[in-house]
């Protein structure tokens, strides 16, 4: 199932707890022997990549319930464990977990970060 959505721009998405939002790297369609392979076989693998353009927040923490004074004021403020991901690194990830969503006429992949299994950093990238 592929969910379509027609907004201005990407910046409006928020991604929630631990998604990853991913645009999906086309691979070659010519294997390194030199055969060609049809899109149906492409979109059957099992494991794909793409780089990261949005991440959530993370992990929702459980808020501590220790004993506090009447008179304190109580914390309900969410707190949250930072995913390992961040925008713009190239991750490997299960296909058959991720979601797909088309937004502005382009493919993305609602991933769990638990989906994900290999990252790709490149710290130069942005400099």
């Amino acid at each position: 199932m592929q969910l379509s959505i027609e907004q201005k721009g990407v910046n409006t998405l928020f991604m929630v707890g631990d998604k990853v939002l991913v645009k999906p790297r086309h691979p070659s369609s010519q294997t390194k022997s030199g055969l060609y392979l049809p899109p149906t076989v492409q979109q059957g693998e099992k494991i794909q990549c793409g780089y990261v353009i949005k991440t959530g927040p993370g992990y929702p923490l459980p808020t501590q319930t220790e004993e506090q004074e009447v008179w304190k004021k109580k914390d309900d403020t969410v707190h949250y464990l930072p995913l390992q991901v961040r925008e713009g690194d190239l991750v490997v990830y299960l296909q058959n977990v991720a979601y797909e969503i088309r937004f502005n006429d382009e493919n993305y992949m609602i991933v769990p970060h638990s989906a994900i299994l290999m990252l790709v950093r490149d710290e130069g990238l942005f400099e």
